[in-house]
This record gives structure tokens, C-alpha cells and sequence, in this order.
């Protein structure tokens, strides 16, 4: 197949690992929690506040961190919730939940560097997950680099790899080709 879709002049740009996990009412993380950490859905007026949260936890890929502040802002906007983890009353994470009949897909996570490691993605992870049980859902769907820090977290908390996905590209043809 690969040979195949590189003959095409395609090739692979993304491998990434769909991960779902069933959910319910009575769901609840087993993992130690930062009891200092509150996680909340973000208000309308705080789409500038999320974004920059957003934006600051992927600080790190400064060759992309224009269009990373204007995507937060649009993801922020969207038709998904949003949502924010506060450690002592100062926003370190965000994450977002899309709901598709009883699908709850989890997206946009990141933390800002200076509070990495203390429990806000956990907080963040089981914070959507109950927020989307209490919606009617009954399945938590997200998406990780294989063998990623985020896939393991995922397996730790009870997901599982649906597939792995492949996006492609074609290639442009070269001018004066």
C-alpha cells in the first residue's frame, strides 16, 4: 500500500493512534490528585484567557506559535467546550471536548511549562470525561502520537488504540518539471 500511494506522489505526513475508553455517570480517575488544581468550563468572555493558556503550553514550537494563538482562538470560538485548569487561581492548562451523539472527542490539551508535572492534565483529562458522561456519553475518544507521553497517559487512565492513522500529502510537482 505504501509503495503504492508513493508511486501516487503521495506521502505520509501524520501517524497518529485513535484511543477511546467507554464512560459513565460514575466515572472517576484512579490516579493522585493535586487537590489545588480546579478545573472549570471556560465562560464566553474568557475565549482570549483560553486561548493564551493554549498557546503558552505549546510555547516550546515557536516556529508555529502565531498560528497556534490564532487556531486556539478559533477552537475556543468553536461549537466545542472549552475548558481550563487553574492551580491556585491562576490558569496552566486547557483542554477542549466535541460531542457527536454519544461520542465525547477530547482535544487541545496543553499545559503551560512552569506547572508541567503537577496534575493538571490529569485534572483536565477526568474533568472533561465527567462533564461529557453528565451529557449523555458514552464513549471518550482522543488522539495521540504513538508512543507519545499523552498516549501513555491515556493507557494509564484506561483508553485503548482503536487504529493507527496515517494522513498523506501529495507531493507538488516541481516548477519547470
Amino acid at each position: 500500500m505504501f509503495t503504492l500511494f508513493n508511486e501516487r506522489g503521495y506521502r505520509p505526513v501524520e501517524f497518529s493512534n485513535v484511543l477511546y475508553r467507554p464512560i459513565d455517570s460514575e466515572l472517576r480517575l484512579h490516579a493522585e490528585r493535586n487537590d489545588a488544581i480546579r478545573v472549570r468550563v471556560v465562560e464566553p468572555d474568557e475565549v482570549d484567557l483560553w486561548a493564551e493558556t493554549a498557546s503558552a503550553g505549546w510555547s516550546e514550537f515557536t516556529e508555529v506559535a502565531e498560528f497556534l494563538r490564532e487556531l486556539n482562538q478559533v477552537v475556543a470560538d468553536s461549537k466545542s467546550v472549552s475548558f481550563l485548569a487553574e492551580l491556585e487561581g491562576q490558569p496552566v492548562g486547557t483542554g477542549s471536548l466535541t460531542i457527536a451523539g454519544d461520542v465525547a472527542l477530547l482535544a487541545g490539551a496543553s499545559t503551560v511549562p512552569s506547572a508541567r508535572r503537577q496534575g493538571a492534565q490529569f485534572a483536565l483529562l477526568e474533568g472533561r470525561l465527567r462533564y461529557a458522561a453528565k451529557q449523555g456519553c458514552t464513549t471518550g475518544m482522543m488522539v495521540a502520537s504513538p508512543g507519545s507521553s499523552s498516549q501513555r497517559n491515556a493507557e494509564r487512565h484506561g483508553f485503548r488504540i482503536a487504529y493507527t492513522r496515517t494522513k498523506w500529502h501529495l507531493k507538488q510537482e516541481q516548477k519547470g518539471s
